[in-house]
């Protein structure tokens, strides 16, 4: 099985009282109830990508928590990933940490980014069935203002319909950005189509005044 999550943020005690407001009542508590959620769901042969911001820790702690996760490891660099540049982290635990990534899962192409990317490679493929060939995971924006940005330009664009190559008539354009911040799975990584409905169901009740202050 493979797992996708983004921005979990280990030893980020700071978002338990502002941006996520998280509520726990330290880092450490928040860091044990992301690893029990976690290992809960995964299982020693199954795939996790990390959409980015993994741990604010130093590496050794990193290190620590790392290796009481289960599951095969993939990472997409955040920009709060600093225990990456330290020679004491230990990569072995990763398959592959790098910057952007392609996949395939279940014939679909997988676009992943710890940055949202707006026009992304293949964003207007469909199968024979006029279903979407490419999904864009990503995170970084958490549930701040920015991500209501995002939402509103997912929905113009799905709202417009143009003459795409391959189609006699013409098309809405297909826009699957999925923002797979832990939070929104109460920290357990989800499968792609988990993703895809909780999102389509999240998106659904997208409010402005529901959204949390700026990215930190």
């Amino acid at each position: 099985m493979r797992y996708y999550i983004s921005d979990l943020h280990f030893f980020h005690s700071n978002l338990n009282d502002r941006m996520d407001k998280r509520g726990f009542a330290s880092g450490e508590a928040m860091n044990e109830h992301m690893i029990r959620q976690w290992n809960d769901r995964v299982h020693k042969n199954d795939e996790v990508v990390i959409l980015g911001d993994l741990s604010i820790g130093k590496a050794q702690e990193t290190n620590e928590i790392i290796n009481r996760l289960k599951g095969k490891l993939y990472l997409i660099t955040g920009n709060h990933d600093c225990f990456l540049q330290k020679k004491e982290f230990d990569t072995s635990r990763f398959v592959w940490i790098k910057p952007y990534g392609e996949i395939h899962d279940n014939n679909r192409r997988v676009i992943l980014s710890h940055y949202p990317v707006f026009c992304y490679n293949g964003q207007y493929l469909r199968d024979k069935k006029g279903n979407p060939r490419t999904y864009m995971l990503y995170g970084h924006v958490h549930n701040t203002y920015d991500e209501f940005l995002i939402n509103q330009f997912i929905q113009r664009t799905q709202s417009s319909v143009r003459k795409v190559r391959g189609s006699e008539e013409p098309m809405a354009i297909p826009c699957n950005m999925i923002n797979c911040f832990c939070m929104f799975s109460d920290y357990i990584p989800l499968t792609l189509d988990e993703w895809i409905e909780l999102d389509k169901k999240r998106r659904s009740l997208i409010r402005e005044e529901d959204f949390g202050d700026a990215l930190c």
